[in-house]
C-alpha cells in the first residue's frame, strides 16, 4: 500500500494558552465537506515544519509559528496509508483566509466534537482536548 506523508497544523489562538482550535471543511475531493486540520503533502527536501509553513501560506494566506509535534497519526484509508505529522501552530502574521476550504470554524474544547472530522483527524481529538484550557 502506498504511503502518503503529510503535515497538519493544529492552529490555536495561543500555543501557551490553547482555548480555541482552527478547523476547516474540505472543499474538494472524496472527503469534501469533512472537517480537518489544514495542511498537506511534504515536498522533497522539506522538513515537516517547513511543509506546515508552506501549506498554511498556500491554503490560508497566513504565516504560522510552528510549535511542538503533537503526534504522528498513522491511518489506513482504503487506497493508501496516511502518515500525518501534527503540529501545534499559531498565526504569526496575516489573516486566515480560505483559499481552498469551503468553511472554517474556531472551536473551543467543548465544541471539538460538534463537527464531522475526517477519519485520520478524529484520532487526534482526545489528545488535543487534554492540552486545551
Amino acid at each position: 500500500m502506498k504511503t502518503i506523508r503529510v503535515v497538519a497544523a493544529v492552529i490555536c489562538d495561543s500555543i501557551e494558552h490553547k482555548t480555541k482550535i482552527f478547523s476547516t471543511a474540505r472543499g474538494y475531493g472524496e472527503f469534501k465537506g469533512g472537517w480537518e486540520f489544514p495542511g498537506g503533502k511534504i515536498e522533497a527536501g522539506e522538513t515537516p515544519q517547513q511543509a506546515v509553513v508552506r501549506e498554511i501560506r498556500e491554503e490560508l494566506d497566513a504565516t504560522v509559528r510552528v510549535g511542538d509535534l503533537i503526534d504522528t497519526i498513522e491511518y489506513d484509508y482504503p487506497a493508501f496509508h496516511l502518515s500525518m505529522d501534527c503540529f501545534w501552530c499559531e498565526v504569526a502574521s496575516g489573516e486566515l483566509k480560505l483559499l481552498e476550504a469551503e468553511a472554517a470554524r474556531w472551536l473551543t474544547k467543548e465544541e471539538l466534537d460538534s463537527v464531522q472530522w475526517l477519519p485520520a483527524d478524529v484520532t487526534l481529538i482526545d489528545k488535543i482536548k487534554s492540552c486545551m484550557a
